[in-house]
């Protein structure tokens, strides 16, 4: 049953990238207006039904590694070892989707979604998702004893950080100056210090 199981997740996820390949290649060669979700079920071999399973939307294609760049940042958050501060374990993870997302290859994908309105929109919506996300996982853990305000904020900082670094001239040099504000802002928060 497992091996079973192993292998239609492996099937799924293959289909999945597929899809965002295929997707992204087509908006990039036509225009992302031009083509739509029936242009990219033909061209990958898969129904409409089987693109919107694995996708909620047409923007959704673009963004097809956005599920995984939410569950990064929490992680980073509930997967460090105890006692390790938070600020630099965040910084580590916001550097490395930020020289992902520097990438030379990445050019054209951040010019198609600056020219679209609705890919500029979609992300926003994300950011704001993945600011949540973050919050939550800083607001459960117990040895961050901040308030819900503290958390989304920060949770916020770091978000924006990914977003303001990546658009920088020095997008290594705008992570860690953006980084030691928030370090500021998450000291100035802890309970120790107001005390």
């Amino acid at each position: 049953m497992t091996v079973q199981s192993g292998r239609r997740e492996r099937k799924k996820a293959a289909t999945r990238q597929k899809i965002a390949d295929t997707a992204l290649r087509l908006f990039l060669e036509r225009g992302y207006d031009a083509v739509g979700i029936r242009d990219v079920a033909a061209e990958a071999d898969v129904a409409v039904t089987t693109v919107f399973s694995h996708f909620a939307s047409k923007e959704a294609l673009v963004f097809e590694q956005d599920a995984d760049f939410e569950h990064r940042l929490a992680q980073a958050v509930t997967g460090r070892a105890p006692h390790e501060p938070l600020i630099p374990v965040l910084r580590r993870e916001v550097r490395a989707l930020v020289r992902h997302c520097t990438a030379d290859s990445a050019a054209p994908i951040w010019r198609m979604i600056d020219a679209s309105p609705a890919l500029r929109e979609y992300e926003e919506s994300m950011r704001l998702r993945h600011a949540e996300s973050l919050a939550t996982a800083l607001g459960a853990d117990p040895g961050l004893p901040q308030t819900t305000t503290a958390c989304r904020t920060i949770a916020r900082f770091v978000i924006d950080a990914y977003s303001l670094a990546r658009e920088a001239a020095d997008p290594e040099a705008a992570v860690d100056e953006i980084f030691q504000m928030i370090e500021a802002a998450w000291e100035v928060t802890a309970p120790s210090r107001r005390a």
